[in-house]
């Protein structure tokens, strides 16, 4: 339940007076501390609250951002491209969760899963790895179940042919590859559902650090790809959850 609704219940049931809920609701929708303006309504607007760029802050500023979220209610806090010396100093003050295979930092539990079906996360190879777990944990942290299916790339087709019970199953697949991206054309060209591919920067020097499998996943011919940006983990794990709970807007909570 998110604070507005908490408001709105707490005057339905004349624990609050509607003058008290009216100040409340007048409060500023974020808390300025100086370096950053955190967002304490994202989740009454989209339904899921804000989340922390790790990468070019100090742990102070992430401590402190962290510390504004929890006195706000914020139970659940997701830090992405958290680096490990600054996980460690975080985690002497802090209840951090760290994930290295992601540089993902977690505070609180993760939910069980509530979404239609599974999201399925795919890497071309090995070296993909790194933005797939990316990916992984932050579909997970929004409530979904995840399979993953790694080191499936089209240089050995039969891999990923292998492994297509797991991608016809699918509500939602990511297809994550680096070199020339053909995996993403290949999955769509398989699957039902709808497919997230995320170039990475993995490949030799005409890769172009990720351009050149980003061209080739926005030129798929296979109908249903969309394309984030390079790298973009978290962009792709995102946008698959919201795609996964399609359907599932709750009804009227007051009614």
């Amino acid at each position: 339940m998110n604070p507005i609704e908490e408001i709105l219940y707490a005057v339905r049931d004349r624990e609050m007076t509607p003058e008290e809920a009216l100040l409340k609701l007048k409060k500023e929708p974020f808390e300025d501390i100086g370096y950053a303006k955190v967002d304490l309504h994202r989740a009454v607007r989209q339904g899921r609250p804000e989340v922390i760029y790790g990468a070019g802050k100090t742990p102070e500023q992430i401590a402190g951002i962290v510390d504004s979220m929890r006195k706000n209610r914020q139970e659940q806090i997701l830090i992405t491209r958290l680096d490990p010396s600054a996980a460690e100093i975080l985690s002497a003050s802090l209840p951090l969760s760290y994930r290295p295979e992601g540089r993902i930092g977690l505070i609180g539990n993760m939910p069980e899963p509530d979404g239609n079906g599974t999201v399925a996360v795919l890497t071309a190879g090995t070296s993909d790895i790194p933005v797939a777990e990316e990916a992984a944990i932050t579909a997970e942290f929004y409530g979904n179940r995840v399979t993953r299916l790694y080191d499936v790339g089209v240089s050995g087709l039969h891999r990923l042919l292998s492994h297509l019970d797991e991608i016809m199953g699918a509500s939602v697949i990511i297809a994550i590859a680096g070199m020339e991206g053909a995996l993403a054309s290949v999955v769509g060209g398989l699957a039902d559902c709808p497919v997230i591919a995320v170039p990475t920067s993995v490949g030799y020097g005409t890769a172009f650090g990720g351009m050149t499998a980003l061209l080739s996943m926005l030129n798929s011919c296979a109908s249903g790809v969309s394309v984030v940006n390079i790298d973009n983990g978290f962009g792709a794990g995102y946008l698959a959850g919201m795609i996964n709970h399609g359907g599932k807007k709750d009804e009227d909570p007051l009614s």
